[in-house]
């Protein structure tokens, strides 16, 4: 059986209703703003709001890594490496080496359209969820 006792703060001669540290009320809610305004990074932190925003940001950001650093490093080896390859002419004077480096700035034009998107689809709603959660404003 738990006793209540009273808090540390409260006065023995006064009444008032006792609340111990045993009770059944309603948790106060957890505050991510300090008095200042500031935001309580490390609480915000450990929220599953937080945890699913950065699950969702790297699991786009690591692939999407990798595959710009194959296409390149696979054009700067060719480059370097395979010299009858990519000097295989396509239209005129146009070969096929000048063709893989035009793809290395159209690959990161996809990759940025593609993240554009991704963020407003998925990051840019959890980041609303969180700001509105923490009462964090942008």
């Amino acid at each position: 059986m738990t006793k209540a006792m009273r808090s540390p703060g409260e006065a023995q001669h006064e009444y008032r209703e006792i609340r111990g540290f045993a009770s059944f009320d309603d948790p106060e809610t957890l505050s991510y703003v300090d008095s200042d305004g500031n935001p309580k990074f490390e609480l915000i932190r450990q929220t599953d709001e937080f945890r699913v925003l950065r699950r969702r940001l790297t699991t786009f950001i690591f692939p999407m890594t990798a595959l710009f650093l194959s296409s390149y490093l696979t054009f700067v080896l060719l480059s370097a490496y395979a010299k009858d390859f990519v000097s295989t002419k396509v239209i005129g004077v146009i070969n096929l080496g000048i063709l893989l480096g035009l793809g290395q700035f159209v690959t990161s034009i996809i990759i940025t359209l593609g993240y554009a998107r991704y963020a407003k689809r998925r990051l840019d709603p959890q980041r609303q969820l969180l700001a509105e959660m923490t009462g964090v404003e942008e």
